[in-house]
């Protein structure tokens, strides 16, 4: 869809979807063709991503790769952007601060093609980071899905996994892992445990009243 694009100007994609969907290999073969069509490609990374290829590099789960320069904020992207680039390229979006939705818009104003790809939703199957609100600025927008493991449906959660088991709620939101930690679900298969798992049933008392187990709710 994007290759098809038309703009005057610069403009932003965003490559969203679960974790094995092909957000990477898709940013990849963008990249490619724009480097094909002798534009200058700048290519960035969340610099909590060290997997597969390592720190410089963006990978995908099928084993293609790039060369990158991995940072932690928008700041940074901001500093290092070449000013010579006329495409921006941004892997692993989800882990960036809020600042990195003013800083495309900015990219794009001047006349830059912009093109991020991140996870949209955490292990919970909620909103990640700032992708909500990059989806809403974006020209063009681009849903992948992969294939849930347990029943061959389309996968559009993320199944996280400790010792076998479904995370917790309340784990912490970012835990980089491949699929020794991930699975693809879809959102029937999906399963996050509840914040109040645990607690008890007061006797004499209807299910909607729980009894206090030291978990909070």
């Amino acid at each position: 869809m994007s290759d098809g694009f038309q703009a005057s100007g610069g403009w932003i994609e965003v490559i969203a979807g679960v974790m094995f969907s092909g957000k990477s290999e898709e940013l990849l073969r963008r990249v490619r063709r724009a480097t094909i069509a002798r534009k200058r490609v700048q290519l960035f990374k969340s610099l909590l991503d060290d997997r597969y290829a390592g720190l410089y590099r963006v990978s995908s789960h099928d084993g293609r790769t790039s060369e990158a320069i991995p940072v932690d904020s928008a700041q940074q992207i901001a500093l290092r952007v070449d000013p010579g680039a006329q495409v921006v390229a941004i892997d692993e979006a989800q882990f960036l601060d809020a600042g990195v939705v003013a800083l495309v818009t900015s990219l794009a104003e001047r006349g830059r093609r912009v093109v991020l790809a991140g996870t949209d939703t955490d292990f919970r199957g909620e909103p990640f980071g700032a992708m909500p609100q990059l989806m809403a600025v974006a020209e063009v927008v681009t849903k992948l899905h992969a294939i849930c493991v347990l029943c061959g449906s389309p996968a559009s959660r993320n199944q996280r996994l400790i010792d076998g088991r479904p995370a917790p709620y309340d784990s912490p939101t970012i835990m980089v892992g491949g699929t020794e930690s991930y699975e693809a679900r879809c959102r029937a298969c999906h399963q996050v445990p509840r914040r109040d798992e645990g607690q008890t049933v007061l006797p004499g008392f209807g299910a909607g009243v729980r009894g206090g187990t030291g978990v909070r709710g």
